[in-house]
């Protein structure tokens, strides 16, 4: 197989990269250079964004092409067009978010999608600006030969958002940690891996439409996550569980400054970990333990010196020691327990 990567040196391209070179596969990456792509991959260079960033790939065929773009559509726009005659199918990393707010929990494919996204847009908010690549992706391919992947949350080795890091790091610091309940809260996640040989998969299957990617709902828990971290990280760590009532009214934010986490029974968790992955799962989505997924990244976060790498256009996340300390203070369910 030939395959394209637009991007490929970070996160959720770098693990479709380093996939696709285990399988043998014939990588190409464009990219604009900050980063090396993975030994094994062809490289060059280009900005979507300048004029003239394509001519890199004025020639060239390929059995598909990854796209994992997140700004302005009219830069997915401008690809797919260039590539519509020279390559078989485009698969185009997309998000749940690209659906109409709010979600009904249990969503599948099907739901209402955001209204107001073109695919000749300028950059607007993430929902429409994902919703118009999805737009700009089939109006060049078709539906016949475009893949679109609504991921959910994303974790595992070379994440640069900062959710899984935190709290690797913050587990690592060690002593009473404050720790949103209730342990049972299910989560919906994907690692970043399982979704690259998802993607490949569907490249080798010859797939088309649109599908939610994250693991089945409950595969893992609020407390299966943290007990993991913790472990891993030396177990020095006492998680004190606290009622999400008392995280809320101390003026925590949920999602961004504790990461992963939502309070059950809301708008956001119905979005955010209930969505209908049946149809991913019957083309054969395989979801690894949770466990190993900590394990995996916490490897990767050590051989960093514990400094994960940030993407510029994303907020820090985190909860600041001094707020931890006075909702603990106030607010914990009794000791600590795993």
């Amino acid at each position: 197989m030939r395959l394209l990567v637009l991007g490929g040196t970070e996160f959720a391209g770098r693990a479709l990269v380093e996939a696709a070179l285990a399988r043998g596969w014939d990588v190409t990456v464009l990219n604009r250079g900050r980063h090396a792509p993975p030994p094994g991959a062809r490289a060059l260079r280009g900005d979507r964004t300048a004029s003239g960033g394509l001519d890199a790939l004025a020639e060239g065929t390929w059995d598909a092409v990854v796209d994992t773009w997140s700004a302005a559509p009219r830069a997915v726009r401008d690809t797919a067009r260039l590539l519509r005659d020279r390559a078989g199918r485009y698969v185009y990393v997309s998000s749940c978010s690209v659906y109409a707010w709010p979600p009904s929990p249990g969503y599948g494919e099907d739901a209402p999608l955001v209204e107001g996204a073109a695919p000749d847009a300028d950059r607007t908010d993430y929902a429409r600006d994902k919703r118009g690549a999805e737009l700009a992706v089939l109006d060049a391919f078709g539906a016949d030969r475009s893949v679109l992947v609504r991921a959910g949350l994303i974790l595992g080795p070379y994440e640069n958002i900062g959710r899984l890091p935190w709290w690797l790091n913050r587990m690592a610091r060690g002593g009473p940690v404050l720790a949103p309940g209730p342990r049972e809260l299910p989560l919906q996640y994907v690692d970043v891996r399982d979704l690259a040989a998802w993607v490949l998969d569907a490249v080798e299957q010859g797939l088309s439409g649109p599908y939610n990617l994250v693991s089945p709902q409950g595969h893992a828990t609020m407390g299966a996550l943290l007990d993991a971290c913790a472990d891993v990280t030396g177990g020095t760590a006492a998680l004190r569980w606290t009622d999400p009532g008392t995280v809320l009214a101390a003026g925590i934010e949920p999602w961004t400054q504790l990461p992963v986490w939502v309070p059950p029974g809301g708008e956001l968790h119905g979005a955010l970990h209930r969505s209908d992955v049946s149809r991913a799962l019957a083309t054969g989505l395989r979801c690894r333990p949770v466990a190993e997924t900590v394990r995996d990244t916490w490897r990767w976060l050590c051989s960093l010196g514990g400094n994960a790498p940030q993407r510029p256009d994303r907020p820090a996340v985190g909860l600041d020691p001094v707020t931890e300390a006075r909702v603990l203070a106030t607010g914990a369910q009794g000791p600590g327990t795993r």
